[in-house]
């Protein structure tokens, strides 16, 4: 649970980052949330999650 919500903070982050320094339109940030919002409803979130967290596993491992 607490790497979920991390991880939603950090990319709304760089979503945020990436408006403001214009890198990113208002159509392209929007889409990029609808797909997310969308690919989580998918039988396509069980893998992306494990994915996620054996990444965030193997880093303190470097």
């Amino acid at each position: 649970m607490a790497v979920t919500v991390s991880l939603v903070l950090l990319f709304g982050l760089v979503l945020f980052f990436l408006l403001r320094s214009k890198s990113l339109g208002y159509g392209s940030a929007f889409i990029a949330v609808m797909f997310g919002f969308f690919l989580a409803s998918t039988g396509a979130s069980g893998p992306i999650n494990e994915l996620a967290t054996a990444v965030i596993d193997a880093i303190p491992n470097l």
